[in-house]
C-alpha cells in the first residue's frame, strides 16, 4: 500500500507541476540559479528525463527495476517503480528549472482562449491515449495493486484500440502537442519543447523493440498496418535491432 501512496502522490505532483509550469512557458519555477550555472543545471534536468526514461525500458533497465524493491515482489512492482521514477524525474525537471526571466510572447484575447483550448485538448488526448494503452499499467497502479491482492499482475494486451488504431504512438504525439500549445513563450519553453519533442519522435523506438520481442509477429503486422507517429501518412520508422542498449 505504501508503494501505491508514493506512486500516485509523486504522479500527481509531477504531472501537476508540468501542466502549470508549461502553461506559464517555464517562466515560473522553484529554481533560483543564475547564468551560467542555470544553463548547465537546466540542461541536466532536461536530459535526465528522456535518457533515464528510455534506458529503463531496456533489458538492463528492467533488471534494475526488479531490484528496486524486495526480491519477492520486485518484478511484480516493476510498473509501479517505473511510474515512481518517471514522476520524480518530471517533478525535478519542472520544479527545479531556473527561469531565464525572458518572456517573448504572452497570448491575450482570442489567442489566449484558442491556445488554452488547444492546451486542454492536448492533455485530454494524452489522458485518452494513456487509457487506451492500459490505464492501470501506465500510472503504476497495476503493480502495487497486484502485490496488495497477492496475485500476479495482469498486463494489458498489445494496444490496438482507441487512438492506437490510427497511429502507434498516440501518447508521445499528445505529449508533444502539450509542448507547443502553451500560451506563453520564452527561451526556456522553446528549449524544453525542442528537446522533448525530439525524444517523443525517437524515444519510442526502444519501446517498439520491447513490443517486437514480447508480441512477435502480432506487433510487426501492426507496424506494417499502422503509421508510427501521425495518421496522415503511412511512412514507417526504421525497424530497430532486436537488442536494447
Amino acid at each position: 500500500m505504501a508503494y501505491g501512496v508514493v506512486c500516485h502522490a509523486s504522479f500527481i505532483v509531477g504531472v501537476g507541476a508540468m501542466i502549470v509550469m508549461m502553461f506559464f512557458g517555464m517562466s515560473r519555477s522553484l529554481g533560483r540559479l543564475d547564468a551560467p550555472w542555470s544553463v548547465a543545471a537546466n540542461l541536466a534536468l532536461l536530459l535526465q528525463f528522456p535518457l533515464a526514461h528510455s534506458a529503463l525500458l531496456g533489458r538492463r533497465g528492467a533488471r534494475l527495476l526488479a531490484r528496486a524493491a524486495p526480491r519477492r515482489i520486485g518484478q511484480d512492482l516493476a510498473t509501479t517503480t517505473y511510474a515512481i521514477i518517471a514522476s520524480i524525474q518530471v517533478a525535478l525537471l519542472f520544479l527545479g528549472w531556473s527561469p531565464s526571466g525572458i518572456i517573448w510572447w504572452q497570448a491575450q484575447g482570442f489567442a489566449l482562449t484558442t491556445l488554452c483550448t488547444l492546451y486542454l485538448v492536448s492533455w485530454l488526448l494524452l489522458l485518452k491515449a494513456i487509457r487506451d494503452a492500459g490505464f492501470a499499467q501506465q500510472i503504476g497502479l497495476l503493480g502495487w495493486w497486484a502485490v496488495y491482492q497477492n496475485v500476479p499482475p495482469c498486463y494489458a494486451p498489445m494496444p490496438q484500440r482507441g487512438l492506437f488504431r490510427f497511429y502507434r504512438q498516440p501518447i508521445y504525439v499528445a505529449f508533444a502537442m502539450t509542448l507547443w500549445t502553451v500560451p506563453t513563450w520564452t527561451p526556456d519553453q522553446l528549449e524544453v519543447a525542442i528537446v522533448l519533442t525530439l525524444y517523443c519522435v525517437t524515444g519510442p523506438l526502444l519501446k517498439e523493440r520491447r513490443f517486437s520481442r514480447r508480441f512477435g509477429e502480432q506487433f510487426r503486422a501492426y507496424q506494417r498496418r499502422v503509421p508510427y507517429w501521425l495518421p496522415l501518412y503511412r511512412t514507417r520508422m526504421p525497424t530497430a535491432e532486436p537488442d536494447d542498449v
